[in-house]
């Protein structure tokens, strides 16, 4: 089912929705739609594209701005498809849209989100996905203002930077949690209360080069763990989100971590050379750490560190861990345990992350 969290408490139908993954799910669709196969192709690689198909019905729906300047999904095509429907619904508050239209008739129909009642990573994650696309309008009116600065770690600081902060803040706050965030002086968290640390725009260097990826990435923490996350790519529209218990998916697909030879690390250590572990083939460095985690969560990359570095922050890594650990994966610490995380953005962290434990025990052991 279409973004299969969103729906986890509503009733079930008699027909199910999934997003088109296959060739096989083209064709079924494109022959509901009237539309040619090949017409359809393009959408299953297309972030802001979704072609869902069930048991003789499909929709065609696209993620767009409103003249208003907020996201919607819009119905381009459908067949037997109500605008009502759980996953269309579904889909457009994982993109983080504020409403649902028919692409013919203009007929739309608003995204609720969880009531007040609703448990905490339900809230969470909605606001999270809202607090994305919010993010992506505030960047690019931000872009190129001039206003930049270094910050302690010699990292870029941007104006795109702060109008990030506040729109994510701004759609977070209703939740009643603490938030930190990479752009201000922590908050007090009480003990054992939840909190919500975010990083605004991940890869600023990236940004401000023109070189993908740079992310949103925010996440939900309770006893250490984070419980929620969603890590937004602004660069491709691509997102993961995570819940614990539930799953992870990225762009309405379920996914899940694999072994394989491909490490992903934050950065080049600072005047030494990049080590390549004795499991892997190949390193990889995006320069944006928190799509570097969702890599992992998905099968793409098989395991991340930085055990050769100074460290990483709590906000550099917190979304893409709740990905990676809803998806199955593991994250330890240097001294195999698995990763405890406090409300302290300062602090620098080290760890592996992998398919599994031991998976992350033999990264450990190959690092030495």
């Amino acid at each position: 089912m279409a973004e299969r969290w969103f729906l986890r408490r509503r009733p079930a139908l008699d027909t199910d929705l999934r997003v088109a993954v296959s060739g096989a799910d083209v064709r079924t669709a494109a022959m509901g739609l009237g539309l040619s196969p090949a017409a359809l192709a393009p959408a299953v690689h297309d972030p802001r594209l979704r072609v869902l198909v069930g048991d003789g019905q499909a929709a065609l729906v696209r993620r767009q701005w409103h003249h208003e300047g907020f996201a919607e999904a819009v119905l381009l095509r459908r067949s037997a498809v109500p605008l009502e429907h759980p996953a269309v619904l579904a889909l457009a508050a994982g993109w983080g849209c504020e409403r649902v239209r028919h692409g013919s008739t203009d007929r739309w129909r608003e995204v609720v989100g969880p009531g007040p009642d609703a448990p905490l990573p339900d809230r969470f994650r909605h606001l999270a996905a809202l607090a994305a696309s919010r993010v992506e309008i505030a960047v690019g009116l931000a872009r190129d203002s001039g206003e930049e600065r270094t910050k302690d770690d010699g990292s870029p600081s941007l104006a795109a930077d702060e109008a990030a902060h506040a729109a994510a803040v701004e759609a977070l706050a209703g939740l009643g949690v603490t938030v930190l965030s990479e752009e201000r002086s922590d908050s007090p968290v009480g003990r054992g209360a939840p909190w919500i640390v975010l990083d605004p725009l991940d890869g600023t260097g990236n940004f401000s080069a023109g070189l993908p990826p740079w992310a949103f990435s925010a996440a939900l923490v309770q006893d250490g763990v984070p419980v929620a996350g969603l890590v937004a790519d602004l660069a491709s529209g691509r997102r993961w989100t995570g819940v614990d218990g539930v799953g992870a998916e990225r762009d309405g697909v379920p996914i899940a971590p694999r072994p394989g030879s491909t490490v992903v690390v934050p950065s080049g250590p600072s005047g030494r050379t990049v080590s390549v572990p004795s499991t892997a083939r190949r390193v990889r460095v995006t320069g944006c750490t928190a799509v570097d985690l969702c890599l992992v969560a998905d099968g793409a990359a098989a395991a991340w560190h930085d055990l050769d570095r100074s460290g990483t922050h709590v906000h550099d890594v917190a979304g893409g861990l709740a990905v990676l650990l809803a998806a199955g994966g593991a994250a330890l610490d240097p001294d195999g345990r698995p990763l405890h995380l406090e409300p302290d953005t300062e602090r620098l962290i080290r760890f592996v992350a992998a398919s599994s434990a031991g998976e992350a025990a033999a990264l450990l052991a190959a690092m030495g």
